[in-house]
């Protein structure tokens, strides 16, 4: 990125969701020695990562994690490719395209799936939940994003979860966005499968996945047939569990990183991550209420960590991105069918209220200019 002489210029502020704004232990701890990834001090720090992982997740002793190196959408594909047995099929709530994804995964790796496809921004139906589960007794999982990027979204899990066990499924949640921040405990909430990533809300570095779930349940992969290689999740487990190795060879420095992160996480706490960018996050959606911006989500429905906003009229977001990362903001572009009227702002990561002021003037001025060269563009059509 360019220097920047806005009121931004001391660093570049991340508004997309992920990779975040990170601590500056965090960064420092990608310098850490080279290692070996089958010598004993990596045992050690992918011991302490993987138990402060569960930790986080909410895990009780009853649970583990296994972390990859991968993007988060690598550990929700190694969930659902790993876990149905044979004749299992899944039932993939949409409401998004994380919602999709999910379903996209199962029917690439040819597990049987009923696509409950809700709509985009629509909150899950927990009637056609338990409908659907009832009238097919071959779904035995049910995948379900908890915060759903694509909107903003978050959706209740936990109630899903409910409505699974009552007919004896699991559920297997992409948490990727939503982790370390939104409330989600494992243990507490019954939720069988989660899926995150190092590099949102637990604000490590890019590069990690992870896995968490009961220990039985891992165990109970052995008897699932194989449908991939390097994302089974089997094969990871195995080999961190009981070789105390990773089963090929990991992003070392990712590692030193995420388990800085994770430090850093616990330290603070979960409810207390949550609070510190729900500030933010209603700091920030105010200020664009006050521009005369439109928000997507109603309030109940918004995490804390996104918010989907409509285009000023007669912007488009390129001319938009363009205006703000010249000022030392990065935002984000909306996906699909939300493209050509929205856009995306997170308030993931190290981000201050200065941060948010400071994007909000730079964003003000931006919009004051649009509308000025608005103007005179209709009033010169209207002269001719």
């Amino acid at each position: 990125m360019t220097a920047s002489t806005g009121p931004a210029a001391r660093r570049p502020v991340l508004m997309n969701p992920g990779p975040v704004v990170t601590d500056e232990r965090v960064r420092a701890a990608l310098t850490g020695p080279d290692l070996c990834h089958r010598e004993v001090e990596f045992a050690e720090l992918m011991g302490r990562v993987r138990a402060r992982v569960t930790r986080v997740c909410g895990g009780t002793e009853e649970f583990t994690s296994v972390v990859l190196t991968g993007s988060g959408t690598s550990a929700v594909e190694a969930v659902i490719a790993s876990v149905p047995p044979a004749g299992s099929g899944v039932l993939a709530v949409d409401n998004g395209h994380y919602g999709r994804r999910m379903h996209d995964i199962a029917r690439i790796h040819g597990i049987p799936v009923h696509h409950l496809e809700l709509g985009w921004g629509v909150p899950v139906d927990l009637t056609a939940v338990e409908s659907a589960l009832s009238a097919d007794p071959s779904l035995g999982f049910v995948t379900v994003v908890h915060h759903e990027t694509s909107t903003g979204m978050l959706n209740d899990v936990t109630a899903v979860a409910r409505v699974a066990h009552r007919y004896g499924r699991q559920v297997i949640v992409d948490a990727v966005s939503s982790i370390g921040a939104e409330p989600l405990d494992m243990a507490a909430d019954g939720l069988d499968w989660v899926a995150g990533s190092a590099n949102k809300n637990l604000e490590g570095m890019p590069g990690l996945g992870f896995v968490c779930a009961r220990r039985d349940g891992f165990a109970a992969l052995e008897d699932v047939p194989r449908r991939g290689y390097s994302l089974d999740l089997h094969r990871h487990h195995t080999a961190q569990e009981h070789a105390g190795a990773p089963a090929f060879t990991p992003g070392v420095p990712a590692f030193y990183a995420f388990d800085t992160a994770l430090e850093l996480m616990l330290a603070e706490g979960v409810a207390a991550r949550g609070l510190r960018y729900r500030a933010l996050a209603e700091r920030l959606r105010r200020g664009l209420e006050d521009l005369g911006l439109r928000l997507l989500l109603p309030p109940e429905h918004r995490s804390l960590g996104l918010t989907a906003v409509r285009l000023p009229p007669g912007v488009g977001y390129p001319e938009l991105h363009r205006a703000l990362r010249s000022e030392g903001f990065v935002i984000y572009a909306a996906q699909e069918q939300l493209a050509r009227e929205f856009f995306r702002l997170s308030t993931m990561g190290r981000m201050t209220e200065r941060d948010i002021d400071d994007f909000l003037a730079a964003l003000g001025r931006f919009l004051a200019s649009a509308a000025d060269r608005i103007h005179d563009t209709t009033a010169t059509r209207e002269g001719e």
